[in-house]
């Protein structure tokens, strides 16, 4: 499996969406499954999936799809 095979697999499980839905709006609250508890949890499963911990700032910094793939380049995962 690739990088971002893994990356959407964790978008998709997370907030139960289909790859279709994974776009350039997908953002912070922009379905009803990303909020707080579920954005706690795609972090969880992207640190278990990478392999990294995550820094608080970045934490909070993941707030869009494209965004996460950004981030996710500081900690070497290129997606």
């Amino acid at each position: 499996m690739t990088n971002r095979e893994k990356y959407d697999h964790v978008f998709m499980e997370c907030f139960h969406l289909t790859e279709a839905m994974l776009t350039d709006s997908l953002v912070y609250q922009s379905v009803p499954t990303w909020d707080s508890v579920g954005h706690m949890a795609m972090i969880a499963a992207l640190e278990e999936c990478f392999e990294i911990m995550i820094e608080t700032d970045d934490v909070l910094d993941i707030s869009s799809y494209l965004k996460g793939i950004e981030i996710l380049a500081k900690y070497d995962v290129t997606i």
